[in-house]
């Protein structure tokens, strides 16, 4: 390539065509990269030499001359938003480097830590029993106890500027020919409010794909530059070709395995809304689909994690739900369902309003029992690797990471043996533990939680039951009934999925829990509900059932929230000013979303997406009006 020095890898500006001499030749546009390189247009486009004999690179793409607000086709109108980048400045992608090392150093300046810096300090682990009291002279063999997790909240709120974990976020989208038009530019919307709440800490990479995969932009900070960078980037998209998901997996896992910089915090968003027609050509239950998953994004047989979990995100209702949800739940991610294409930026800012509020990194529960004679039968951790020792006399539980205020119940079962002269009136079952990173502070932290204690009285004992506990069994078992209802659909027995899943609401409807009004076992009943209908018969279970219920699936298993449901409009979920988060999920709830295990960040950021969402839709009507 011509140039004034070696090849550069940076993002370009076109500068003024000139002639003569100044370094251009014969009157060609001259292009110069941020770092000051200059190419000649001639040999950009590539033909094998520069007009001085000296070797040409060629380049996949060049950039684009054309106004940033054409009205093609190809290229249609950008929503308004703060997305929208200067048509003085068009973007341009270099050839991409061999090795993806380029990536933006990571802000390695000390920040000053409050002692309070998350509200509850550390990671909060309780244990509730079954019931209070177990008679002297019985036993029991499925005695259950519910272990507790909940991480640090942070200081000041959702709306607080916490001193928080950055974060290395890898956006790959799906710009196959079905995103033409619409889809396109709600993505290109959604994209611009990501970057827009990215902080200069954080770092982004964009990677699209259709046929093919390219990475957009290097893995860059959010400054203002980076971010001016990142929405060229976005704005750049056009559609068009087939759905590459398998390749376009590959390059982001290339993203994050050759960085040279890390963040504390790394994570991959997906969004598709076809097929892969590579990697996984054939459809049904014989699909391999973990041939999408790169090695590095996969759990190892030796327990190693995954480099980041990739959260995946269906795209209105061609998608394949059972690829997606394959994805996430090889690498630890969750999928997410978009049936309504305009709710895509609240959908992605649910996603990042978690991802921005890591509190916890490699959390591990440990259990041990405290009663020579109480052992561990078996540990109800959904998605969660668990292990119980071969005597029964320890357990533990991996966990990972989690979000500023998010939660995680885990039933025991346990062996409880008649009392003895040694118990007093009380047997002291199992003591818990759990040792985790705290990524505000990158220090390792070790918490010891409340012994699990049953009374032993040796008179009548009392029936009454934990809500705690029986709301996770309640949880536990409608979450085994919706594995069970989907295995029923993928084989066509739908009334049999439809027949699992009303039995699995009548449990939850009649547990003492939803009797007494508690918001959870309500909100699952009308979970369930939902999935009725969308199961009932093969044309809605193929439309929106499967993925209705694959979302549902990975939400419980992982117990986080998932975007299913997610209303557009705005007018019947808009909240008012200084609701709590606890209002606010009401609110939410009421409206018809899935709000189950939403945390106050994840709240906080949808109701920013929503607001940002009407507040540009009154911009659009004044406009109109002024219009006409």
């Amino acid at each position: 390539m011509e140039s004034t020095s070696s090849s550069c890898h940076g993002d370009t500006r076109r500068s003024r065509s000139r002639s003569g001499g100044g370094g251009s030749t014969s009157g060609q546009a001259v292009f110069t990269t941020e770092c000051s390189h200059q190419f000649h247009s001639r040999s950009v486009s590539g033909s094998g030499s520069a007009p001085n004999g000296s070797p040409v690179a060629r380049w996949r793409e060049l950039p684009s001359l054309r106004s940033s607000t054409s009205t093609s086709p190809r290229h249609p109108p950008a929503p308004p938003a703060a997305s929208a980048a200067p048509a003085s400045q068009p973007f341009f992608r270099p050839m991409e480097p061999r090795v993806f090392d380029d990536d933006d150093p990571v802000d390695r300046t000390p920040r000053p830590l409050r002692e309070d810096h998350h509200r509850g300090g550390a990671v909060a682990l309780t244990t509730h029993c079954e019931r209070p009291a177990l008679a002297w002279d019985a036993s029991a063999d499925d005695f259950a106890v519910l272990v507790h997790a909940r991480a640090p909240g942070i200081a000041g709120g959702a709306s607080a500027v916490p001193s928080r974990a950055p974060l290395d976020l890898v956006t790959v989208l799906d710009v196959s020919g079905s995103m033409v038009g619409t889809k396109l530019a709600l993505l290109k919307q959604a994209m611009g409010f990501v970057i827009d709440n990215l902080g200069p800490r954080d770092r982004l990479c964009v990677v699209s794909f259709s046929s093919g995969a390219c990475r957009l932009m290097r893995l860059a900070r959010m400054s203002a530059s980076g971010k001016a960078l990142a929405r060229r980037a976005v704005e750049s998209l056009a559609a068009g070709g087939g759905t590459n998901i398998g390749e376009a997996l590959r390059k982001a896992a290339k993203v994050i395995d050759e960085r040279g910089h890390r963040n504390a915090v790394a994570s991959v968003v997906l969004l598709s809304d076809g097929q892969d027609t590579y990697t996984v050509p054939r459809r049904g239950a014989a699909n391999n689909y973990d041939a999408l998953v790169p090695s590095s994004f996969a759990y190892g047989g030796d327990g190693r994690r995954p480099a980041a979990p990739v959260h995946t995100f269906g795209f209105g209702n061609d998608h394949d739900a059972a690829a997606m949800h394959t994805v996430a739940e090889a690498t630890g991610g969750t999928f997410s369902f978009v049936e309504d294409e305009a709710a895509i930026q609240d959908a992605f800012a649910q996603c990042i309003g978690g991802l921005l509020s890591v509190a916890v990194q490699d959390l591990r529960v440990d259990v041990a029992c405290a009663h020579p004679g109480v052992r561990v039968r078996a540990v109800r951790s959904g998605s969660y690797a668990s292990r119980v020792d071969a005597d029964g006399r320890a357990a533990c539980v991996e966990v990972g990471e989690l979000y500023a205020d998010e939660e995680r119940r885990f039933l025991l079962l346990l062996h409880v043996p008649r009392a003895c002269a040694a118990d007093d009136d009380a047997t002291r079952l199992v003591r818990v533990a759990c040792s985790y990173r705290d990524t505000a502070t990158g220090r390792s932290r070790s918490v010891a939680g409340e012994d699990a204690v049953v009374l032993r009285p040796r008179g009548e004992v009392a029936a009454e039951r934990s809500v705690e506990v029986e709301r996770e069994r309640v949880r536990v078992e409608a979450t085994e009934g919706i594995a069970a209802a989907r295995a029923a659909a993928e084989r066509g027995a739908h009334a049999e999925a439809s027949e699992i899943l009303r039995s699995r609401q009548r449990s939850v409807a009649r547990s003492a829990a939803a009797r007494a009004g508690d918001s959870a076992c309500l909100a699952l009943s009308r979970e369930l509900r939902e999935m009725r209908a969308r199961v009932a018969d093969r044309r809605r279970y193929e439309v929106s059932g499967r993925a209705y219920v694959l979302a549902g699936l990975s939400s419980h298993a992982q117990q986080r929230a998932t975007s299913r449901q997610m209303v557009s409009g705005g007018g019947a979920t808009a909240t008012r000013w200084g609701e709590s988060a606890e209002e606010r999920s009401v609110a939410f709830a009421t409206a018809g979303d899935t709000t189950s295990y939403m945390t106050p960040a994840m709240l906080d950021m949808l109701d920013r997406s929503r607001r940002s969402r009407e507040l540009l839709r009154r911009q659009q009507h004044t406009k109109e009006r002024r219009t006409f």
